[in-house]
C-alpha cells in the first residue's frame, strides 16, 4: 500500500487549500483514514478522521474550518481546508489502517500507532 500527498503549498491567512492522498494497491474504501499535523519539535496531531463506514470527526481547533473526505472513483482522501490560520503551518500527513479507531468526538486523540500505512507528508505554510 501507498500513499502520497499532495496539494500543499504557502498561502496568506484567510485562504483555502485542499489536500490530496492518493492510495495505490489497495482501495480508500477499505480503510479508516486520517490526516495528521505536524510542526517541527512537536509529535504528529490527528486533525481529521474518516472511518470505514465514512463517518468523520475532527479536532476542535479545525472543526467548521477543515473537512476531510473520500473520492472512492479515484481513490483518493482529501482534506479541504477553508480559513486557514498561521497555526494552521506544518506538515500534513496522510495515514491508513484496516481498523477504525476513535472518534475524535471522544477527545481521546489519534495515535500514530493507530495507523499502519503514512504518506511522506506535503507542507502548508499560512502567512498571516
Amino acid at each position: 500500500v501507498q500513499l502520497v500527498e499532495s496539494g500543499g503549498g504557502s498561502v496568506q491567512a484567510g485562504t483555502s487549500l485542499i489536500l490530496s492522498c492518493r492510495v495505490s494497491d489497495a482501495s480508500v474504501a477499505d480503510f479508516a483514514m486520517a490526516w495528521f499535523h505536524q510542526v517541527p519539535g512537536e509529535e504528529r496531531e490527528g486533525v481529521a478522521l474518516i472511518g470505514r463506514a465514512g463517518y468523520t470527526s475532527y479536532v476542535d481547533s479545525v472543526k467548521g474550518r477543515f473537512a476531510i473526505s473520500k473520492d472512492k472513483a479515484n481513490n483518493i482522501l482529501h482534506l479541504e481546508m477553508k480559513g486557514l490560520k498561521p497555526e494552521d503551518t506544518g506538515m500534513y500527513y496522510c495515514a491508513a489502517d484496516f481498523d477504525t479507531p476513535p472518534s475524535l468526538d471522544e477527545g481521546v486523540g489519534l495515535a500514530q500507532a493507530d495507523f499502519a500505512y503514512w504518506g511522506q507528508g506535503t507542507q502548508v505554510t499560512v502567512f498571516p
